[in-house]
């Protein structure tokens, strides 16, 4: 699912202020601020909620320390002018006096435009001084404040508005929330989305690639106005063969030689569907019927596909219009047809360097019939080598993958070209048997032999389907 990131849902620096952070949820028309770090990975979450509990929890006195919160934010908070001083560093003590009760070293002190209280708060050696209302400050007072590398601010605001004021420039990072944060990634299907949504009462959720850094953000609000995506099957047409979130996208054609599975449209689709060996005859089709010469490497790859698809026009499945469709291709890819197919079929067998679960799935897919829930696979091999080594790399992973894609079978098709012959390897429960009835063969430490079989579809799925049913009550 390729959300629609919200760009101004930029992240934030842990530093910035509730103050800053409250007038930006404003302009972002949003509750909710992500964190990142400087190599924007995210950090936490602070909400709406968040800054308004800070902002009413005003009883500790200690709060600007305890938040580490940076003199910038002071300085941005009150908009203030620096009279004297550095404003670099963090409030090492306390949170903002208001004179004269006590003052401890490095107090944030609000003062008025007494110069006997600026003096005191120097020599208690406060760390920062904020006079309100704009007061002249003498040169005397600057010129102390520097020596004591004391930081000397003034203000246009009253004490008391100082007072309330300088707590919101204590740092939403430490505020935030960084722990059981609920994130997707871009590719997360809607419709799994959706349903965490619900369960929770938060709004907006933050967007993270796989290395958890930060993307953008998404709302309820997105989810209501996202626009489907819009699909062509091509090469199959049932719901367990297709992306995830069929569901919430627009089918807007079908263009297949398999069987008509439950594939289930809002309207009426273009639907393509021709009993040949190749998916890709029929885009060829496509091709001339629209007047379209295809390039030479477009050519290359439906070539491939036919001559894949129907084993170089040995499969059951291969039509005339399948091995004239290739014959025209070829000459558009400028290859010799039997060749190139020998050095395809050579390639596309060497198992060397490949997991078993990459082997597995070269060329797999699901079905369902009866109830019953299993997957095929199939490789074609030049040679009794290669053959032989994908069954061994095979054989050991096929339990663990059963139970990992909690299907009820998997059936794999080692395919001999030369000899017309496939030896079928398989897993679960009572697929030997399943097999046996479907064939009449006998399996032996769980391979069958089976004599002139060659098509994923026509032969061994047909089969299945029937030995399935037939022991429905």
């Amino acid at each position: 699912m390729p959300w629609t990131i919200l760009a101004w849902n930029a992240g934030v620096d842990a530093s910035l202020s509730l103050r800053r952070g409250w007038d930006l949820l404003g302009e972002r028309n949003a509750d909710t601020l992500c964190v990142v770090d400087g190599e924007n990975l995210l950090r936490g979450l602070v909400t709406i909620k968040d800054m308004a509990t800070a902002y009413m929890d005003m009883l500790d006195e200690g709060i600007l320390r305890k938040a580490k919160t940076p003199y910038e934010n002071i300085v941005d908070t009150l908009n203030a002018v620096v009279l004297a001083g550095e404003v670099s560093g963090r409030v090492g003590a306390g949170s903002g006096s208001m004179m004269e009760a006590s003052i401890s070293k490095g107090d944030v002190v609000i003062v008025s435009d007494r110069a006997e209280s600026q003096l005191a708060a120097i020599e208690g050696e406060a760390g920062c001084i904020v006079v309100c209302q704009g007061a002249k400050v003498s040169k005397t007072i600057c010129s102390l404040a520097e020596e004591h590398k004391c930081i000397l601010l003034s203000t246009p605001y009253s004490t008391y508005v100082a007072g309330q004021m300088v707590v919101q420039a204590a740092p939403i990072g430490h505020y935030m929330v960084s722990e059981g944060l609920l994130t997707f990634s871009p590719h997360s299907p809607v419709e799994n989305v959706t349903k965490v949504m619900a369960k929770v009462r938060y709004r907006y959720f933050p967007i993270v690639d796989e290395s958890e850094h930060y993307l953008g953000m998404v709302s309820r609000r997105n989810l209501l106005n996202l626009e489907k995506k819009r699909l062509i099957l091509v090469d199959h047409n049932e719901k367990g063969q297709a992306v995830d979130g069929l569901e919430e996208s627009e089918i807007l054609e079908i263009i297949d030689h398999h069987r008509i599975g439950a594939v289930e449209t809002e309207g009426p689709v273009y639907f393509r569907n021709m009993p040949v060996g190749a998916t890709c005859t029929i885009i060829y089709q496509l091709y001339k019927e629209n007047g379209v010469v295809p390039d030479r490497a477009a050519a290359g790859l439906m070539l491939s596909a036919i001559l894949s698809d129907t084993l170089m026009f040995r499969s059951p499945t291969c039509t005339p219009l399948d091995e004239a469709a290739a014959r025209e291709l070829a000459k558009l890819a400028e290859v010799d047809m039997e060749d190139y197919a020998q050095a395809m079929f050579d390639h596309g067998g060497d198992v060397s360097g490949k997991s078993p679960e990459e082997l597995l799935r070269t060329d797999y897919k699901i079905f369902t019939g009866g109830g019953t829930r299993f997957g095929v696979g199939q490789s074609i091999f030049m040679s009794d080598k290669n053959r032989a080594a994908g069954e061994a790399l095979l054989k050991p992973y096929l339990d663990a993958a059963l139970q990992k894609q909690g299907v009820d079978f998997i059936f794999y098709m080692f395919t001999d070209v030369p000899t017309s012959t496939t030896e079928v390897m398989m897993a679960g429960d009572g697929a030997a048997e399943l097999v046996e009835r479907a064939f009449g063969a006998q399996t032996k430490d769980g391979v069958a032999v089976l004599p002139g079989v060659m098509s994923r579809k026509k032969q061994m799925i047909l089969a299945l389907l029937s030995a399935i049913k037939a022991e429905q009550p």
